[in-house]
């Protein structure tokens, strides 16, 4: 009976038994898939860490040692990476900087008070908070001016009440004698 369980074991060729065999044919397949997937993961870890470097900075020696990095080292190089890497991306830089400067621009557009930093519009007399004056009317076309202006941008009116300056190419005709008189001549039924 041995002898016959013997030579049924010689006669299978290699004399193992049939389980042991399945599991060795098994063995090949399984190893040469899981190799596979091991350099299938390093290669997108080492394409994943170049494409997202790249959309973080324009540095290209940063881009090439993080490359490297995550190549020689695939999972520890990943964890570090992924520690060191800038925190945001270029385009999101770009978005942060594009609102700034639009709240910057809004925040010059909109005026304010100079005493409370209320917000005021252009066209107030008078701060509504705090009742700080920020402009007032011309006295002959009843426009708003600003404080600091000396003569109406509008009617060329003089608010300092003093004489008005001599415009380059026009001569100054205040200090000149008979100063009332016209520049048409005298006028009709006066001596001078």
């Amino acid at each position: 009976m041995v002898n016959a369980n013997l030579s049924a074991l010689l006669a299978s060729g290699s004399g193992q038994p049939e389980w042991l065999t399945t599991l060795q044919n098994l063995i090949g397949p399984t190893v040469a898939c899981l190799v596979a997937f091991l350099v299938v993961f390093w290669l997108s870890t080492v394409i994943w860490t170049f494409r997202d470097i790249r959309a973080r900075t324009q540095d290209f020696l940063l881009q090439i040692i993080s490359t490297v990095a995550v190549a020689i080292f695939p999972i520890a190089g990943v964890f570090v990476y992924m520690i060191l890497r800038p925190r945001q991306t270029l385009a999101e830089i770009y978005e942060r900087q594009l609102e700034e400067e639009s709240l910057l621009a809004e925040m010059t557009e909109r005026q304010t008070c100079s005493n409370c930093h209320a917000r005021i519009e252009s066209d107030f007399q008078a701060c509504p908070s705090c009742g700080q004056k920020l402009k007032r009317s011309c006295p002959k076309c009843e426009r708003l001016l600003e404080l600091r202006w000396t003569f109406c941008p509008y009617c060329a009116t003089n608010l300092a009440g003093g004489p008005m300056p001599s415009m380059p190419g026009i001569p100054n005709m205040a200090g000149a004698p008979n100063s009332n008189i016209p520049m048409g001549g005298p006028v009709p039924g006066n001596r001078y």
